[in-house]
């Protein structure tokens, strides 16, 4: 038999096909998985965007994407979406529970199935996207990895490109900040540690892991953008950017 791929890329996030066939693999047993499968199979093969652009906002828990997201959607009288897309949502704390192909089956499912609603959305009105697949890609790379940046795959390794059946955004903008402000941003706000914050906080190493994964995504790549400043001044350099690299 032919090898397989390397064991990364066999953990990443699947395409549409094998997305699929694990949600199938796992339906009888997790009837939510066959409900994902269900809309899933609803969405077209391969989406086409509409005339009006694409953003996409990415970052950790705690960089300021649900505050510059809205502000942006409302400066632009855009649309606003999220990932994982709504009719999934509810969901997403049984596959958290998963095995980890179950839960990137999850969320790559996610993916595909809000990129129909972004091609639809995209021939109305300008569509800001809080999170997307550079997000699935981001973590998965980071859990997968032990040590530090280091020993990433390196630079321009496939498993950093786009995949070649899911529709692209015009722009991706990851937000950073410092981390101790984050972390002061995260107490104050009040709201419940997903286990991935938890690891971030506990972990070091695997936030740094995120965040360089993050900026070694190509196809589009992620476009930097220091969040730390009032919430005017970030919204003028986002702004700025969308002016810059999209037609308005």
């Amino acid at each position: 038999c032919p090898p397989g791929p390397p064991p990364l890329l066999r953990a990443l996030p699947p395409a549409a096909p094998a997305v699929r066939q694990r949600l199938r693999e796992c339906a009888a047993r997790i009837p939510e998985a066959g409900a994902v499968l269900d809309l899933l199979e609803k969405c077209p093969e391969r989406q086409q965007k509409g005339v009006f652009p694409v953003v996409v906002f990415e970052g950790l828990d705690a960089t300021g994407k649900t505050t510059v997201t809205q502000s942006v959607k409302d400066t632009l009288n855009g649309i606003l979406l999220r990932s994982p897309p709504a009719c999934i949502s509810q969901w997403r704390t049984i596959f958290d529970d998963e095995p980890a192909p179950i839960k990137r089956a999850f969320y790559a499912a996610g993916n595909y199935i809000l990129a129909s609603e972004i091609a639809k959305a995209s021939t109305q009105a300008p569509v800001i996207i809080d999170r997307y697949w550079h997000s699935t890609a981001a973590y998965t790379i980071a859990t997968e990895i032990n040590g530090g940046v280091q020993d990433l795959p390196p630079v321009h390794d496939e498993v950093y490109q786009w995949p070649e059946d899911l529709l692209k955004p015009d722009l991706v903008l990851l937000l950073t900040v410092d981390p101790k402000e984050r972390v002061w941003r995260l107490q104050h706000r009040g709201l419940e540690k997903t286990k991935e914050e938890a690891e971030l906080e506990a972990n070091c190493l695997f936030r740094q892991r995120v965040e360089e994964s993050y900026r070694r995504m190509v196809n589009p790549a992620c476009q930097e953008v220091d969040a730390s400043p009032s919430k005017e001044e970030v919204l003028k350099t986002v702004l700025q950017l969308i002016k810059k690299h999209c037609a308005l």
